[in-house]
C-alpha cells in the first residue's frame, strides 16, 4: 500500500488499525464499549525519520496526531517524537 501523501522532514504517514469487536470469549462489542485504537501501519515516513520504516506498527500518542481522509480512506499524520513504540 503506498500513500497519496509525502510526508515531510520528521512526518510518518500511518493507517490506524481497527479496534477489535469482539472478545476472546466471542462476544460482540458495540461502539461504545470499544478500546480506541493508538495503533497503526506505516505507509510512508519523511527525509528526516530515523526509527521508524514502511510496514511497521506503531504505538502514538493519540492526541498529538493530525487525520486526514483522501480519497475515501483515512490516513494519520504523526511526527516521529510522537511514536512511543514499535510493535515487533
Amino acid at each position: 500500500m503506498s500513500a497519496p501523501l509525502k510526508p515531510l522532514a520528521d512526518r510518518i504517514v500511518a493507517v490506524k488499525e481497527e479496534a477489535k469487536n469482539k472478545t476472546a470469549a466471542g462476544l460482540y462489542l458495540p461502539d461504545s464499549a470499544k478500546e480506541k485504537s493508538a495503533i497503526a501501519k506505516v505507509v510512508a515516513v519523511g527525509t528526516d525519520v530515523k526509527e521508524v520504516k514502511v510496514n511497521d506498527r506503531i504505538i502514538y500518542k493519540e492526541y498529538s496526531t493530525t487525520e486526514i481522509k483522501i480519497d475515501g480512506k483515512e490516513y494519520l499524520l504523526v511526527r516521529e517524537e510522537d511514536v512511543l513504540a514499535k510493535i515487533a
